[in-house]
């Protein structure tokens, strides 16, 4: 018997054309906006830039360290939602600039780790090593809480960000009408509905007050997490559906294969070890 690595196939990298084309194109396009900040003194688009060109590697990396292949799909929409996210979402002010940015980066997010996570499980459940075998079911129940708990982690960091950084990750939307109990006088739990607000006046530490008009009051964050948290659900629920008619049917669907990250040699083995 061989050893484990041994078993495996090489692993190479962005060995498709079109990957390699995406991720070289995307590569070149960050560096010309790197040296953009950098001529300009925006040290802050600096980092963000050189954080992106280190997240474009990381694919790779993962490959050559756990001897698994990523299908080029997966690979291509690794690289372009890092671009979108980065440097799109960041630097050019997509989250603010275009409706839902940051709603499709969740939602894709979402599908993203249900495929990860749906991997990680049926790499284990097709390896004769290990004893473990669960059904098409549970293999999507384990998906979809995979990717609900990176969404959820993900939600805390940027809650940590905006609490002890002073960030605005958690970005805030603007609500005409509101429903609290805070409002109560009598403080008998009964629910104050205020509809129709119209403005938001702030009151600076000098007295001087301003108002906004924004046609509502700031909701600072509850909104942003609970509508990330719902399309990463949906997001985790299409591709979790995918997945176990994907292992229902043996592995033969090719739209949840161009998803699931694989590794080389398993297959080979389970037929070498047939009698």
């Amino acid at each position: 018997m061989k050893n484990g690595k041994e078993k495996l196939k090489k692993v190479q990298p962005y060995s498709n054309k079109t990957t390699l084309t995406v991720y070289l194109v995307l590569r070149a396009l960050i560096i010309l906006i790197m040296v953009r900040a950098v001529l300009r003194g925006n040290y802050e688009s600096v980092f963000l830039c050189a954080l992106s060109l280190a997240l474009l590697i990381l694919p790779s990396i993962l490959q050559k360290r756990l001897y698994i292949t990523l299908p080029s799909t997966l690979e291509i929409v690794i690289l372009l939602f890092i671009f979108a996210a980065e440097i799109l979402g960041e630097l050019a002010s997509f989250y603010v600039r275009v409706p839902n940015w940051d709603t499709m980066l969740h939602t894709v997010n979402g599908f993203l780790c249900a495929a990860v996570g749906f991997a990680l499980v049926d790499m284990i459940n097709r390896n004769e090593r290990f004893s473990l075998k669960l059904s098409p079911v549970y293999l999507a129940i384990v998906a979809f809480c995979f990717s609900m708990t990176v969404g959820v982690l993900w939600e805390f960091f940027e809650f940590a960000a905006d609490r002890f950084i002073g960030l605005d990750m958690q970005k805030d939307t603007v609500l005409s009408a509101i429903g609290s109990v805070a409002l109560d006088p009598s403080m008998s739990n009964k629910v104050i509905r205020v509809k129709d607000i119209a403005d938001v006046i702030i009151v600076h530490s000098d007295g001087s007050q301003q108002t906004l008009g924004l046609g509502g009051y700031l909701d600072v964050g509850l909104f942003d997490t609970m509508k990330d948290l719902f399309v990463n659900f949906i997001g985790a629920v299409v591709f979790s559906v995918i997945g176990y008619f994907y292992v229902k049917q043996e592995g033969k669907g090719k739209f949840a294969s161009r998803f699931i990250p694989r590794v080389p040699g398993l297959e080979e083995d389970r037929k070498d070890s047939r009698p």
